[in-house]
Protein backbone atom coordinates (compact mmCIF):
# COMPACT_ATOMS: atom_id res chain seq x y z
CA UNK A 1 0.00 0.00 0.00
CA UNK A 2 0.98 3.90 -0.81
CA UNK A 3 0.21 6.91 0.17
CA UNK A 4 1.56 10.29 1.04
CA UNK A 5 0.76 9.91 5.09
CA UNK A 6 2.05 5.64 5.14
CA UNK A 7 5.21 7.53 3.49
CA UNK A 8 5.71 10.56 6.44
CA UNK A 9 5.41 7.76 8.94
CA UNK A 10 7.58 5.56 7.42
CA UNK A 11 10.08 7.88 6.84
CA UNK A 12 10.07 9.14 10.31
CA UNK A 13 12.77 7.46 12.82
CA UNK A 14 14.52 8.97 16.12
CA UNK A 15 17.40 10.66 15.37
CA UNK A 16 20.49 9.80 17.46
CA UNK A 17 22.98 12.50 15.77
CA UNK A 18 22.82 16.09 14.13
CA UNK A 19 24.57 17.89 12.03
CA UNK A 20 24.92 21.32 14.02
CA UNK A 21 25.84 22.98 10.89
CA UNK A 22 22.01 22.64 9.54
CA UNK A 23 19.30 24.79 10.79
CA UNK A 24 15.44 24.60 10.22
CA UNK A 25 14.30 27.68 8.43
CA UNK A 26 12.08 30.08 9.75
CA UNK A 27 9.45 29.39 6.84
CA UNK A 28 9.27 25.73 8.41
CA UNK A 29 9.15 26.84 11.91
CA UNK A 30 6.40 28.92 11.28
CA UNK A 31 4.84 25.67 9.34
CA UNK A 32 5.45 23.57 12.99
CA UNK A 33 4.47 26.62 15.51
CA UNK A 34 0.82 27.07 13.52
CA UNK A 35 0.99 22.62 13.04
CA UNK A 36 1.28 22.87 17.44
CA UNK A 37 -1.49 25.46 17.83
CA UNK A 38 -3.88 23.56 15.34
CA UNK A 39 -3.59 20.38 17.08
CA UNK A 40 -6.47 18.43 18.65
CA UNK A 41 -7.36 18.41 22.76
CA UNK A 42 -10.19 17.22 24.85
CA UNK A 43 -13.14 19.47 24.49
CA UNK A 44 -10.68 21.80 22.74
CA UNK A 45 -8.70 22.39 26.15
CA UNK A 46 -5.46 23.49 24.82
CA UNK A 47 -4.01 23.08 28.59
CA UNK A 48 -0.10 23.22 26.82
CA UNK A 49 2.74 25.93 26.48
CA UNK A 50 4.89 25.40 23.89
CA UNK A 51 8.71 26.46 24.36
CA UNK A 52 10.90 26.92 21.64
CA UNK A 53 14.70 27.14 22.60
CA UNK A 54 16.76 28.49 19.72
CA UNK A 55 19.33 30.46 20.65
CA UNK A 56 22.76 29.76 22.08
CA UNK A 57 21.61 30.82 26.05
CA UNK A 58 18.41 29.42 25.76
CA UNK A 59 20.18 26.09 24.52
CA UNK A 60 23.27 26.51 27.49
CA UNK A 61 20.06 26.42 30.36
CA UNK A 62 18.60 23.14 28.70
CA UNK A 63 21.79 22.08 28.39
CA UNK A 64 22.40 22.44 32.11
CA UNK A 65 19.05 20.54 33.10
CA UNK A 66 21.11 17.45 32.50
CA UNK A 67 23.48 17.57 35.24
CA UNK A 68 21.91 15.35 37.58
CA UNK A 69 20.47 12.43 35.15
CA UNK A 70 19.58 11.73 31.34
CA UNK A 71 23.00 12.84 30.22
CA UNK A 72 22.42 10.58 26.85
CA UNK A 73 19.80 12.74 25.87
CA UNK A 74 22.28 16.27 26.56
CA UNK A 75 24.33 16.24 23.27
CA UNK A 76 21.16 16.67 21.42
CA UNK A 77 20.54 20.30 23.08
CA UNK A 78 23.42 21.78 21.15
CA UNK A 79 23.67 19.96 17.80
CA UNK A 80 20.18 20.05 17.15
CA UNK A 81 18.45 23.01 15.25
CA UNK A 82 15.73 23.66 17.77
CA UNK A 83 14.44 22.08 21.02
CA UNK A 84 10.88 22.30 21.98
CA UNK A 85 9.52 22.04 25.61
CA UNK A 86 6.07 20.58 25.19
CA UNK A 87 4.69 21.48 29.12
CA UNK A 88 1.36 21.19 30.18
CA UNK A 89 -0.95 22.88 32.86
CA UNK A 90 -1.49 20.48 36.50
CA UNK A 91 -4.39 22.45 37.39
CA UNK A 92 -6.47 23.47 34.53
CA UNK A 93 -9.29 25.59 35.95
CA UNK A 94 -12.69 26.68 34.70
CA UNK A 95 -11.15 30.12 34.28
CA UNK A 96 -8.24 28.56 31.76
CA UNK A 97 -11.53 26.92 29.86
CA UNK A 98 -13.12 30.38 29.65
CA UNK A 99 -10.75 31.35 27.98
CA UNK A 100 -10.91 28.90 25.48
CA UNK A 101 -15.22 29.60 25.18
CA UNK A 102 -14.37 32.88 25.08
CA UNK A 103 -12.36 32.77 21.91
CA UNK A 104 -14.77 30.49 20.71
CA UNK A 105 -17.13 33.23 20.61
CA UNK A 106 -14.36 35.59 18.81
CA UNK A 107 -14.24 33.22 15.94
CA UNK A 108 -17.91 32.88 16.11
CA UNK A 109 -18.19 28.98 16.53
CA UNK A 110 -20.37 29.93 19.96
CA UNK A 111 -23.15 32.69 20.00
CA UNK A 112 -22.38 34.71 23.11
CA UNK A 113 -25.72 33.94 24.21
CA UNK A 114 -25.09 30.80 24.47
CA UNK A 115 -21.26 30.65 26.58
CA UNK A 116 -22.90 29.40 29.83
CA UNK A 117 -23.94 26.19 27.75
CA UNK A 118 -20.49 25.86 26.46
CA UNK A 119 -19.12 25.26 29.75
CA UNK A 120 -20.41 21.67 29.32
CA UNK A 121 -17.54 20.47 28.01
CA UNK A 122 -15.61 21.31 31.77
CA UNK A 123 -17.55 18.32 33.05
CA UNK A 124 -14.29 16.37 31.52
CA UNK A 125 -12.30 18.57 33.43
CA UNK A 126 -14.35 18.22 37.28
CA UNK A 127 -14.08 14.31 36.33
CA UNK A 128 -10.26 14.05 35.97
CA UNK A 129 -9.22 16.76 39.02
CA UNK A 130 -8.74 15.47 42.30
CA UNK A 131 -9.66 16.97 45.72
CA UNK A 132 -6.54 19.25 45.40
CA UNK A 133 -7.63 20.69 42.26
CA UNK A 134 -4.74 18.69 40.25
CA UNK A 135 -5.29 17.49 36.91
CA UNK A 136 -2.29 16.88 35.38
CA UNK A 137 -2.88 13.12 34.01
CA UNK A 138 -5.46 14.48 31.74
CA UNK A 139 -3.35 17.55 30.67
CA UNK A 140 -0.36 15.81 29.65
CA UNK A 141 -1.84 13.29 28.10
CA UNK A 142 -3.34 16.59 25.61
CA UNK A 143 0.00 17.50 25.33
CA UNK A 144 1.27 14.42 23.87
CA UNK A 145 -1.48 14.74 21.17
CA UNK A 146 -0.20 17.75 19.90
CA UNK A 147 4.02 15.60 20.20
CA UNK A 148 1.96 13.49 17.63
CA UNK A 149 0.81 15.73 15.39
CA UNK A 150 4.61 18.02 15.17
CA UNK A 151 6.21 14.27 14.90
CA UNK A 152 4.16 13.88 11.19
CA UNK A 153 4.58 17.60 10.31
CA UNK A 154 8.19 17.21 10.67
CA UNK A 155 7.98 13.94 8.66
CA UNK A 156 6.34 15.64 6.29
CA UNK A 157 8.85 18.40 5.81
CA UNK A 158 11.64 16.22 5.91
CA UNK A 159 12.69 17.34 9.21
CA UNK A 160 14.52 14.92 11.59
CA UNK A 161 13.38 14.42 15.33
CA UNK A 162 13.84 13.16 18.59
CA UNK A 163 11.12 12.62 21.16
CA UNK A 164 12.92 13.17 24.52
CA UNK A 165 11.08 11.78 27.96
CA UNK A 166 14.55 11.54 29.30
CA UNK A 167 14.65 14.96 31.02
CA UNK A 168 14.89 16.54 33.84
CA UNK A 169 11.52 17.60 34.67
CA UNK A 170 12.38 19.44 38.25
CA UNK A 171 15.32 21.03 36.86
CA UNK A 172 13.60 22.46 33.71
CA UNK A 173 10.95 23.86 35.87
CA UNK A 174 13.61 26.00 37.63
CA UNK A 175 15.78 26.93 35.00
CA UNK A 176 12.83 27.87 32.43
CA UNK A 177 10.64 29.11 35.80
CA UNK A 178 9.89 32.02 34.05
CA UNK A 179 8.59 30.99 30.88
CA UNK A 180 6.66 28.02 31.87
CA UNK A 181 4.85 29.87 34.56
CA UNK A 182 3.49 27.00 37.05
CA UNK A 183 3.33 25.05 33.65
CA UNK A 184 4.96 21.31 33.98
CA UNK A 185 7.29 19.99 31.18
CA UNK A 186 7.97 16.10 30.87
CA UNK A 187 9.07 15.64 27.75
CA UNK A 188 10.87 17.34 25.18
CA UNK A 189 11.74 17.60 21.18
CA UNK A 190 14.76 18.01 19.66
CA UNK A 191 14.38 18.74 15.68
CA UNK A 192 17.00 19.11 13.12
CA UNK A 193 18.82 17.24 10.18
CA UNK A 194 20.29 14.14 11.41
CA UNK A 195 24.56 13.89 11.28
CA UNK A 196 25.18 11.80 7.76
CA UNK A 197 28.51 10.06 9.27
CA UNK A 198 27.11 9.63 13.12
CA UNK A 199 23.35 8.96 12.90
CA UNK A 200 23.16 5.20 13.54
CA UNK A 201 19.19 4.93 13.34
CA UNK A 202 19.11 6.90 9.88
CA UNK A 203 19.44 3.70 7.95
CA UNK A 204 18.25 1.10 10.48
CA UNK A 205 14.89 -0.54 8.71
CA UNK A 206 11.55 -0.06 10.52
CA UNK A 207 9.97 -2.43 13.16
CA UNK A 208 6.97 -2.41 14.33
CA UNK A 209 4.33 -4.91 14.92
CA UNK A 210 2.26 -6.38 12.69
CA UNK A 211 -1.23 -5.51 11.61
CA UNK A 212 -2.67 -8.53 13.14
CA UNK A 213 -1.30 -8.02 16.27
CA UNK A 214 -2.66 -4.55 16.80
CA UNK A 215 -5.48 -4.43 15.46
CA UNK A 216 -9.20 -5.84 15.17
CA UNK A 217 -11.75 -4.86 12.89
CA UNK A 218 -15.14 -5.87 14.02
Amino acid sequence: MTHTILSDLNSRYTTKRYDPSKKVSPENMQIIYEAMRLSASSINSQPWKFIVIESEQAKQRMHDTFINKFQFNQPHIKSCSHVILFAYNPRYTREDYAKVVDKSILDKRVKLEDREQAFGGFAFVDINTNEKGNNAHWTKAQTYLALGNTLHTLARLGIDSTTMEGVDSEMIGKAFEKELKGYQCDVALAIGYHHIDEDYNVNLPKSRLSTEDVLQVL
